[in-house]
């Protein structure tokens, strides 16, 4: 009978950190479990600036990340089997995609690879202005108002100065939330995101953490009659499809080996960090954490 070959258990269990600045994809942050540097590595990554407005590309900055975390696995001597698990941090700019995952241009120059709104964009002004000045009571969790850099008013620019886009926009992400969503498929979002950029009331999901009656918890973060008034109805639609919900449980998702190497035997966990006890991994910021307890991740780069 021929012998049956079995996979060698890796000698230790690497923490990768990933973190997207607004210049560069600082990624490639390896640690050990104590918490010790092996290696990095950063890769530029694109930005376009025109007056108040600020644009990236999610496709340049996905190939910036597959870049630096292969270079930082190569310095430190690191094997995709060795690879424990992975985080993401990221500015909180904005990301249009279509139905198929593809970049939907956010610019008034019409370049689709330009589908990010920067968080230090402020082509919203006027609309954070009109939309402040309704007095909703959602602006009190918000400090009394909007600023041009948060996302309704980056949505509503969007819907009022390139509706092809508008159209043509089937998710509208956070890139944190954005990165999660790349490498693993899954399109489960972060409570800290949209509740710090979004206007999603995360007390009222807190209430309801217990609630069996999954469609009632997730609508229960969003005032419909906020959207309403500020002219962004349309993205009530299909229980606020476009922008989708968090989800209190962590999620396990199978993710499939492609560009960086990690382990197929590896599997990712998408945590929410306000109600889930999760791995914070060193050098990885609070705006998204992707972690494991032991699965480890494999890159889905």
């Amino acid at each position: 009978m021929a012998a049956t070959a079995v996979p060698a258990v890796p000698t230790r269990s690497v923490l990768l950190g990933v973190d997207v600045g607004t210049g560069s994809a600082r990624a490639g942050r390896l640690f050990d479990e104590d918490g010790k540097l092996l290696g990095s590595a950063s890769s530029p990554i694109q930005i376009w600036k025109d007056g108040d407005c600020i644009e990236q590309s999610s496709t340049d900055i996905w190939l910036a990340i597959c870049a630096a975390v292969k270079a930082a696995c190569s310095l430190a001597n690191v094997t995709g089997e060795e690879v424990a698990g992975l985080g993401f941090a990221a500015t909180c700019s904005l990301v249009a995609v279509d139905a198929d995952g593809s970049p939907v241009t956010v610019s008034l120059s019409g370049d689709s690879r330009r589908n990010i709104i920067v968080w230090m964009d402020h082509r919203a002004v006027k609309q954070a202005e009109k939309i402040n000045s309704c007095s909703s009571p959602v602006l009190q969790y918000c400090g009394g108002s909007l600023s041009p850099e948060m996302q309704p008013p980056k949505l509503l620019w969007v819907k009022e100065n390139l509706q092809e886009s508008w159209t043509m926009a089937f998710r509208w992400m956070d890139l944190s939330d954005w990165l999660a969503y790349r490498a693993t498929g899954d399109d489960t979002r972060s409570l800290c995101t949209i509740v710090c950029k979004w206007t999603y009331l995360g007390h009222a999901h807190m209430q309801q953490v217990d609630e069996k009656d999954s469609r009632n918890m997730e609508a229960c973060g969003w005032d419909d009659d906020f959207w309403e008034e500020i002219g962004l109805g349309d993205l009530i639609d299909g229980h606020h499809a476009k922008i989708v919900i968090p989800i209190r449980v962590t999620q396990l998702v199978r993710v499939n080996a492609k560009k960086c190497g990690p382990s197929k035997r590896h599997m990712i966990t998408v945590s929410n960090p306000t109600t889930d006890d999760i791995l914070n991994l060193p050098g990885v910021g609070c705006c998204m954490v992707v972690s494991t307890l032991r699965f480890g991740f494999h890159g889905g780069f």
